[in-house]
């Protein structure tokens, strides 16, 4: 544990940045899930909502720092691939 009073003020913010950080990534995880859903079923009207809020939500979550912008960029595009493939066939 933390012997000094800086050092437990750290600990206390680690764990508040924890917290946040959890709820934002499985915000992701939500929101790309329900994309890879929407994709696989075809649904275009479906799959162009869910690709805005997949985007959004990884964008958002790189704005706070949850994620590097770069690998939230990368996850959009995978997605935005994925999409445009299954439009195609």
């Amino acid at each position: 544990m933390a012997n000094t009073k800086s050092a437990e003020k750290r600990h206390r913010q680690s764990l508040k940045r924890r917290a946040r950080n959890v709820t934002v990534r499985g915000e992701v995880k939500e929101a790309v899930k329900s994309a890879r859903e929407a994709i696989a079923a075809k649904d275009a009207t479906k799959k162009t909502d869910a690709l805005k809020s997949a985007a959004k939500a990884l964008n958002k979550a790189a704005t706070k720092g949850v994620l590097h912008k770069r690998t939230a960029s990368r996850r959009i595009s995978r997605l935005a691939k994925a999409a445009a493939k299954s439009a195609q066939a």
